[in-house]
Parts: C-alpha cells; structure tokens; sequence
C-alpha cells in the first residue's frame, strides 16, 4: 500500500513540476526575444506574417481556436541562423528550440493580445 502511495505522489509532483514548467515558457520565449534580432514578440509576430503565415497569426491574435504552426515553417521563416540563436539563447538543441516554439508561440500571441491587438511588452 505504501508503494501505491508513493507512486501516487511521484505522479502529482511530475504533473506540478510539469505545470510550472510551461508557466515558465512564455517567460522564456519573451527573454529570448530580446536577445534576438526581432526584439519582442511583435517582431516576430511580423517575421511570421512577412513569412505567409498571416492565417495561422491572425487566429492567434483572434478570438477563434488557434491555427498551429509546424516546426517545420518555423525553420524555414526564421531560417537555420536565427533557429540556431534561439536554441543557444534557451540552451537547448535546435529540434527542442522548434518544437518548445511550436507549441507555446500561438499560446503566447493569443494571451498577449487579449482584445485582438498584440501588446508589445509581456511580463
């Protein structure tokens, strides 16, 4: 019975530890964008759009369900160097950087403009 009790805890403090984590992405996200060459979240948002993802962008920034992105389009608007910047920045390899991006960006976008206009500084 103990055992089960362990493993029930081990459980809950995987899915907590899992939980703080992604709070944390978004955070991340935006510290890196600094570093980078787009600065903020709107220039990437642009880079995005310029890109020809305005669809997958405007339902980010809409009240709808987000479109997703792939890894895939991201590598292949920001490019192999701007890829690789981030993954130095967030200290990962560059298949993790596309992945963690494709996952959060639309998040991230859709919470950061909450009446349909991006806010240029997230906290």
């Amino acid at each position: 019975m103990g055992l089960f009790s362990n493993l029930n805890l081990g459980d809950t403090l995987s899915g907590v530890l899992g939980q703080l984590q992604a709070a944390a992405v978004p955070a991340l996200i935006n510290a890196v964008l600094e570093k980078t060459q787009y600065h903020d979240i709107n220039g990437l948002v642009a880079a995005l759009q310029k890109g020809g993802l305005g669809p997958q962008v405007q339902s980010w920034l809409g009240n709808g369900q987000n479109i997703p992105i792939t890894e895939d389009q991201l590598k292949a608007i920001l490019g192999n160097a701007q890829v690789q910047d981030f993954a130095r920045h967030l200290g990962l390899p560059v298949d993790a950087t596309l992945k963690i991006l494709a996952q959060y960006l639309p998040e991230l976008v859709d919470k950061a403009s909450p009446s349909g206009t991006l806010q240029s500084h997230l906290k």
